[in-house]
């Protein structure tokens, strides 16, 4: 028997759902598909697909040229479907940087001034580390779809009752 593994991207998934078995409710559990909240997103939008505690996973639509953000803590990229580059500036104006004790990414006004750090070229799969202290922008030529385990902060969207299935 051939089996073919199948990849789905925003234009093309299967929805799931949440089967129930035993005698637990459906009420207790939540279920939302990381390509339909993309799909319904609009670029560089951060929406939380999942949280435990304070931490997020957050499936981001990318489509162009990202604003710059930095943050406080390490942050991590994870493709789930199409091309980037992710490109780091190390801020050399540390006022440009949020303080330390805030949580989550923060969006930045324009590019900020500084050193720069290189890039990283990224495709389906490949994880990246955006690292505290750096400022970063993703940059993605055709659609693509990114998810961001961060932490909650202002960038994240949470619109729980729009996503997820009861």
């Amino acid at each position: 028997m051939d089996e073919q593994t199948v990849f789905a991207s925003i234009d093309n998934y299967t929805k799931g759902g949440v089967e129930i078995t035993g005698k637990d409710e459906p009420w207790r559990y939540l279920f939302s598909n990381m390509f339909e909240v993309t799909s319904n997103s609009q670029p560089w939008e951060r929406i939380v697909v999942a949280k435990n505690l304070e931490f997020t996973i957050e499936a981001t639509r990318a489509e162009g040229e990202s604003p710059w953000y930095t943050c406080a803590h390490d942050e991590t990229a994870l493709l789930m479907q199409g091309a980037m580059e992710v490109h780091f500036i190390k801020p050399g104006d540390t006022s440009a940087l949020p303080p330390e004790d805030k949580e989550g990414a923060v969006r930045l006004s324009g590019e900020p001034q500084g050193a720069k750090m290189g890039h990283i070229v990224a495709s389906r799969g490949h994880l990246t580390l955006l690292p505290a202290g750096a400022a970063y922008q993703f940059r993605a030529d055709g659609l693509a779809m990114i998810l961001i385990q961060s932490v909650l902060g202002d960038e994240s969207i949470e619109k729980w009752a729009e996503i997820c299935q009861h």
